[in-house]
């Protein structure tokens, strides 16, 4: 079998079947180019739907109705965890994978900065004992 008809099948009928219908390339020259049987494309073109195929179009459908209730904002885990809310059994890394065959990004969180900075004057210099001499004024030896 094909390289393109083991990543995804479904793939490879459609190329064989859009060649058929755009370019007039009959299915057993499109079928030897990929490297499948004539047999199985006409399997593959028949078939229902499988119950994975199914389910993982329910979960993408569901998956973007949660993006648009959260204005765009969520990312796949705060999709996630609203998919578990409402009872769906899903691993974090499907949720991820699914949101990424679909495209929607979630808004990145943005940090704030800090308004307060440092000035271009050096700190005050504290001495040794704790308090800072008087300003403009030098400080004398010893009283007597």
């Amino acid at each position: 079998m094909g390289e393109v008809a083991e990543a995804d099948p479904a793939v490879a009928v459609g190329v064989i079947s859009s060649c058929k219908a755009e370019k007039g390339i009959p299915h057993r020259v499109a079928c030897r180019a990929l490297g499948v049987s004539e047999s199985w494309s006409y399997k593959w073109r028949d078939r229902p739907p499988t119950e994975r195929e199914m389910r993982r179009q329910h979960l993408a459908e569901e998956i973007e109705e949660i993006f648009r209730c959260s204005g765009g904002t969520y990312g796949s885990p705060k999709v996630f965890i609203e998919l578990v809310r409402r009872g769906r059994r899903v691993s974090v890394n499907t949720v991820a994978k699914v949101m990424a065959e679909l495209g929607p990004v979630g808004r990145k969180v943005r940090r704030r900065r800090s308004l307060t900075r440092p000035g271009r004057r050096p700190a005050p210099r504290i001495s040794s004992a704790g308090t800072s001499p008087p300003r403009n004024r030098t400080s004398s030896g010893q009283a007597t």
